[in-house]
């Protein structure tokens, strides 16, 4: 099979190729639509490939900020080598990769190939889809209530942003981001007597989903049921509005998997997110100088 891989510095250029293509799998395809969404809105820099095999569109890498890792989309294996053969032979610094576990498997193993760096799996992911309002279970009751995020809670949520961060190994977020996300009311804190006590952000839909997350609540409020609260509440705001919802959780967490199960989320991928690393010594350095890791 003949495969083609072609690179866009310009999101919005990239969405109308590529977007018929994300929508007809919107859970799946959420988090690079969004991204893509984002970046065209705010015109940030970012790298865009898009495979063809022929002239369909069967997959979509996208790396921004310019020093994150790459996310991908579900595609066949040979597309995945391709693709990582291209960028690998471009001088592309890709500091890692995470999609699908077997996208991700094929594109890490072909990078470490032509580039002769390690590649090294750090983290195991699910992707859970809650679509119909009747699959919505009711969580055990809680102490507390519900209430948008707004500015006075800026300082709160981006030091809650970072602790999330820190907790599970990413990238600091950008400040201006959350702020972005305070002002557009994608934030919402669950209060017990007016205190907040956990915090549930969400993306803005796209194609029919929206993306739940990040969901923290501070080690000293956990194991009381705030976080399955808050979670259930954006889910039905969701829902109501037309929306399905998809989130993801670590699969070394299992508390998280099975909160979310008891909601009536269902999963319906594996994800795995691989760093890469230096080449080794003595070898053919051809492709690439890598970069420190960076996370998405």
């Amino acid at each position: 099979m003949s495969y083609r891989v072609e690179l866009f510095l310009n999101a919005a250029e990239t969405l109308r190729h590529a977007g018929p293509h994300l929508e007809a799998r919107p859970a799946e395809h959420n988090l690079i639509l969004t991204l893509l969404q984002q970046r065209a809105d705010s015109g940030d820099a970012g790298r865009y490939w898009i495979v063809r095999q022929e002239s369909e569109v069967v997959g979509v890498v996208v790396q921004s900020p310019l020093t994150f890792i790459a996310a991908l989309s579900p595609m066949g294996p040979d597309a995945a080598r391709r693709a990582a053969g291209v960028i690998a032979r471009s001088g592309v610094p890709l500091p890692g990769v995470q999609g699908d576990a077997a996208t991700a498997a094929a594109f890490a193993g072909h990078w470490a190939e032509v580039s002769h760096a390690v590649a090294r799996p750090v983290l195991g992911a699910r992707l859970f889809r809650l679509e119909h309002l009747d699959d919505l279970a009711e969580p055990e009751t809680t102490d507390g209530r519900p209430r948008r995020a707004d500015q006075k809670d800026l300082t709160l949520v981006t030091e809650w942003f970072d602790a999330f961060a820190r907790e599970v190994g990413e990238t600091r977020a950008d400040p201006a981001a959350v702020a972005r996300r305070v002002a557009g009311q994608q934030i919402s804190l669950w209060e017990p007597a007016g205190r907040p006590v956990c915090l549930v952000a969400r993306s803005v839909p796209s194609a029919g989903m929206a993306r739940i997350g990040p969901v923290y609540t501070p080690e000293a409020e956990r194991r009381r049921g705030y976080a399955a609260a808050c979670v259930s509440w954006v889910s039905r705001e969701l829902l109501d509005a037309g929306h399905g919802c998809v989130l993801y959780t670590d699969l070394a967490n299992p508390t998280s998997n099975s909160v979310y199960r008891a909601l009536g989320y269902r999963a319906i991928a594996e994800l795995v997110r691989y760093e890469f690393g230096v080449p080794v010594a003595g070898a053919d350095t051809k492709a690439l100088p890598l970069r420190s890791t960076a996370t998405q």
